[in-house]
């Protein structure tokens, strides 16, 4: 099926005009297949990829961990994301230390935060220990192994795209000695026009909704705002609209831009995402 955000940039700037209600996705790897589930629902998607997560997965710090572990053993390892967990293993896989990396991690506990890197592990044949539950925070997270004893412990963290200071410190609290290793970051997308003709639509009043699906695209957004000179403006903008958060992180960081949810997905996922988007936009005024 076609999506119909494939309309000519200019065209945007009209879309006060037409009938359909217009909705922003600032998704990336599923923009296209939530933009599908929005097109069959009669709304115009507009895809305006707001992050790309840029592999940044250091061999020979791999070597060195996987060294290091011999030694000093790590008694825990945290699994984030299922992209950091495959870039793990890729890396392993190219520096042919992939049983070691197994073998290590049959002898500590392994810890997941949510369904994405139980994928990655399960292809792998990595026996899951803890699973953090819904809606899979760091807060869920640390209450998953609340009861495991942590004084002394190693631990080791799969870090997503930043560093997961509240986590760490949260765990160092506990006695952890805490160590990280960082498979890839996030930036900003090699192409930024759609990011800055949906400033330009938000300007102009075209826009319905906004769909949130990661707290770094927030930070991202008011970047390229700050950058064209639209960030004053972008708070009262935005809160005019429906905002679609797809869970609690995403939620926090909007509120900490001043950005208040409609609602937010529960459990965090398309489904009831595009679910409660429907709901918002019924009642939502054009």
């Amino acid at each position: 099926m076609a999506i119909r955000a494939a309309i000519a940039p200019a065209a945007w700037l009209n879309m006060g005009n037409m009938k359909s209600k217009v909705v922003a996705i600032l998704e990336t790897r599923t923009g296209a297949h939530l933009g599908e589930l929005i097109a069959r629902r009669g709304w115009i998607p507009m895809l305006a990829p707001a992050l790309e997560e840029v592999p940044d997965v250091d061999p020979q710090a791999v070597s060195s961990l996987l060294a290091q572990w011999r030694v000093d053993p790590f008694n825990m390892v945290i699994f984030q994301t299922g992209v950091g967990t495959r870039a793990l293993f890729q890396a392993t896989d190219g520096a042919a230390l992939t049983g070691d990396l197994l073998q290590h991690l049959g002898s500590c506990l392994v810890v997941v935060r949510g369904p994405k890197p139980v994928g990655e592990l399960n292809a792998r044949g990595v026996r899951i220990d803890i699973r953090a539950a819904t809606p899979f925070t760091t807060e869920t997270v640390l209450a998953a192994v609340s009861a495991t004893p942590m004084q002394g412990a190693r631990v080791l963290v799969q870090r997503y795209g930043a560093a997961n200071q509240v986590l760490r410190e949260a765990l160092e609290k506990r006695g952890a000695r805490v160590e990280e290793i960082a498979t890839y970051r996030w930036a900003l997308p090699a192409n930024t026009q759609p990011l800055n003709e949906l400033l330009e639509g938000l300007a102009r009043s075209g826009i319905d909704a906004v769909v949130f699906t990661s707290a770094v695209q927030i930070y991202n957004l008011y970047a390229m705002a700050e950058k064209s000179g639209r960030a004053s403006d972008l708070v009262n903008q935005l809160n005019r609209l429906v905002i679609a958060s797809i869970g609690p992180v995403c939620s926090r960081a909007l509120r900490e831009h001043g950005v208040t949810p409609t609602f937010e997905a529960s459990p965090p996922k398309l489904g009831p995402l595009v679910a409660g988007l429907e709901k918002a936009l019924s009642v939502h005024p054009r």
